[in-house]
């Protein structure tokens, strides 16, 4: 561990730690606390069923306390450190201003990794394409020979990884903008950023759009005049009420872009007839043709070329395009499943927007099945309504907003003439037992949700699981 590093946790022995909110980044970064020698508390509404009860019994062996149900805050007055969930934002949330009040440090695990990592950090976020760039950002530097840790958004703490992580190592870094809303002065970090793109989401978390983007922002705007940044040159960054702020204007260092429409002066894009090239300073160098990278869609090109700008100059080329000949994807992004009784299945859990909904259904170059549904986050989904038109033949909806897409499907110009079917069910496993009855070998099937799960599942990873779980299930 290096010595700054060792310095602050060694400040936290024998001090009273609680984590509010017990997910996928606190739980992990608790019980290191807790092996480390601080008095851990964790906090959380939720029971410890819900929680993971071998988690649990683990936190328990370990000597934590637990703080549960409706009065699970109660606690927080006696704590010296309290690790808020990513996913709980601070500015909607009293007892966050009531702890601050009293003089205490509120803190995400995030902002401990960025301000102690010894290690070259490469961040991704934006709206769309984050975890597949990250995935193939991280997959290219170990092609390399690098050691590369990755984490974040992806679903791994990396807090807990200082104990490993080294100067000559390399964090690659998936953020949400929940994530980076409080991570303020990150001290001339990353060293590579990435925005992949924006675009309005997440309304029924934060307080408004420009919230949202000055979340993103912050990836920036703390970086120094070294380092570099990657944004998408088909993507128009001035959104929210910051008419002629465009994230352009935020870059410290050197801007690299990509474009999948046009070309670039520095970064990699694509040609009209496919081939991905690399162009900095007058210089452009031919990489492979987008036929080479397997996994389907567009949206896969530009997140090839997002990559491609963020490693270039770390990875070889040969070791690029390896990858894209190999890389199979990433779990619920348009995920094969199996085929069964000549229906091809796939496990699109990810598109939770009406954006990815687009992109999920325009990979397949055909009218496919869809599988559409879930809890409401407040999009506008007559967005994606012209892509269904065209792009789906059945349509079978579920979940809280089953309704609401229906209307906007039913009710939009065009959709007498469309020819797709649309119909109703109870949940997911009505709706894929529906999908199975009404498929026909050559068709394929796609849970493409436009929502996120929480309607019926704990998160969308729960949900694409329960659809793989099912289809490959239909022979037993």
């Amino acid at each position: 561990m290096n010595e700054k590093a060792k310095e602050y946790f060694d400040s936290l022995i024998g001090k009273k730690v609680a984590f509010v909110g017990m997910g996928v980044a606190n739980l992990p970064c608790a019980k290191f606390l807790a092996k480390y020698g601080a008095e851990v508390y964790a906090c959380d509404k939720r029971d410890k069923e819900y929680i993971g009860i071998e988690d649990c019994n683990e936190l328990e062996a370990l000597g934590a306390h637990f703080s549960l149900g409706d009065d699970y805050l109660s606690v927080l007055p006696e704590m010296d450190l309290i690790f808020r969930s990513h996913g709980i934002l601070p500015f909607q949330n009293p007892w966050y201003y009531e702890c601050i009040d009293r003089g205490q440090t509120v803190t995400t695990e995030m902002e401990v990794f960025f301000r102690l990592c010894p290690s070259k950090i490469i961040a991704v976020t934006g709206s769309n394409g984050k975890t597949t760039t990250t995935t193939l950002i991280a997959k290219m530097l170990e092609a390399q020979g690098n050691r590369v840790f990755l984490g974040g958004n992806i679903g791994k703490a990396l807090m807990p990884e200082l104990a490993n992580i080294t100067e000559n190592d390399i964090a690659v870094v998936e953020l949400s903008s929940f994530q980076l809303l409080t991570m303020g002065n990150m001290v001339e970090r990353p060293d590579i950023s990435v925005v992949t793109n924006i675009e309005c989401t997440h309304q029924d978390h934060h307080i408004s759009l420009d919230e949202y983007v000055d979340a993103k922002r912050n990836i920036l705007i703390y970086q120094s005049e070294n380092s570099k940044t990657v944004l998408n040159a088909d993507c128009d960054y001035s959104i929210g009420n910051r008419v002629y702020h465009d994230m352009r204007f935020d870059v410290r260092g050197q801007l690299y872009q990509f474009s999948v429409k046009h070309p670039v002066e520095n970064g990699a894009y694509m040609k009209e007839n496919g081939d991905i090239v690399y162009a900095e300073f007058g210089n452009e160098v031919f990489i492979m043709n987008k036929d080479e990278i397997v996994i389907p869609g567009m949206h896969n090109v530009e997140n090839y070329c997002t990559a491609i700008c963020a490693v270039w100059g770390l990875v070889d080329i040969d070791n690029i395009v390896n990858i894209a000949r190999t890389f199979g994807g990433v779990e619920h992004r348009i995920e094969f499943v199996r085929e069964y009784n000549g229906v091809r299945y796939y496990n699109d859990s990810i598109a939770t927007s009406p954006s990815r909904v687009i992109s999920g259904l325009r990979a397949f170059n055909r009218r496919i099945n869809v599988i559409m549904g879930g809890s409401d986050k407040g999009n506008d989904m007559s967005e994606m309504v012209p892509e269904i038109l065209k792009n789906v033949k059945l349509l079978i909806l579920n979940g809280a907003t089953a309704d609401k897409i229906y209307s906007a499907v039913t009710g939009y110009d065009g959709f007498e003439e469309s020819g797709v079917k649309v119909i109703k069910c109870k949940d997911l496993e009505e709706a894929l037992e529906y999908a199975k009855e009404n498929s026909e070998a050559g068709d394929i099937v796609s849970l493409c949700p436009a929502c996120p799960a929480f309607d019926q599942f704990k998160t969308f990873e729960y949900r694409g699981r329960r659809f793989k779980e099912l289809v490959n299930g239909f022979d037993k």
